[in-house]
């Protein structure tokens, strides 16, 4: 199931339908680094069970969603943004995506109701591979990789819809595989 495009910073990676792993199950991550010395990204579609004014106790009124990003320091938190013209800080991955930025800067507009949910999307931990690895695990048809074709996509909440989404945008070599069952043994 190989395709050829190559993992870099601001490309998504698609598990394989029947990835055993059960933290990158039908899982689409956002690849925030990736290097000589390894690869780091956050899950996009793993919903967690926390709300931000959960975590941070300034932010009171704070009813964002907090992902799953993976399990790397599932005890930290991390978020990426469309509103560097709000922000006006972060890493940028391409398509009007940015990585992390002024965490004060942000609570402020947090709390003005300055930035809107679909701007932005918070995890709790991140996903991480070393040198090498990320790379091995495409050779064993782990994982697909792909452009970001709709960054509205990516600040979405369907969890299920996004995976099966990027798999058809690959085009129609992938499309059948969105159809998939979970489960093997069902089909």
């Amino acid at each position: 199931m190989l395709n050829n495009i190559k993992p870099k910073t601001g490309r998504l990676l698609i598990s394989e339908p029947f990835m055993a792993d059960p933290n990158f199950k039908r899982s689409v991550v956002l690849l925030t680094e990736h290097g000589e010395d390894g690869t780091v990204g956050y899950i996009l579609n793993q919903l967690g069970n926390l709300l931000l004014k959960d975590v941070v106790q300034d932010l009171w009124a704070a009813d964002n969603l907090i992902y799953f990003g993976g399990p790397v320091a599932s005890d930290t938190l991390h978020f990426i943004h469309r509103a560097y013209d709000k922000l006006l800080s972060g890493e940028e991955m391409g398509n009007g995506i940015y990585w992390g930025g002024n965490f004060e800067t942000l609570k402020i507009l947090i709390n003005t109701n300055a930035i809107d949910e679909s701007e932005i999307k918070f995890f709790m931990g991140y996903s991480g591979w070393g040198s090498g690895q990320l790379d091995n695990e495409i050779k064993e048809n782990a994982w697909m990789v792909s452009d970001v074709s709709n960054p509205d996509l990516i600040f979405g909440n369907d969890d299920e819809k996004l995976w099966r989404d990027v798999i058809v945008n690959l085009g129609p070599k992938y499309a059948h595989v969105s159809n998939f069952p979970i489960d093997p043994s069902l089909n």
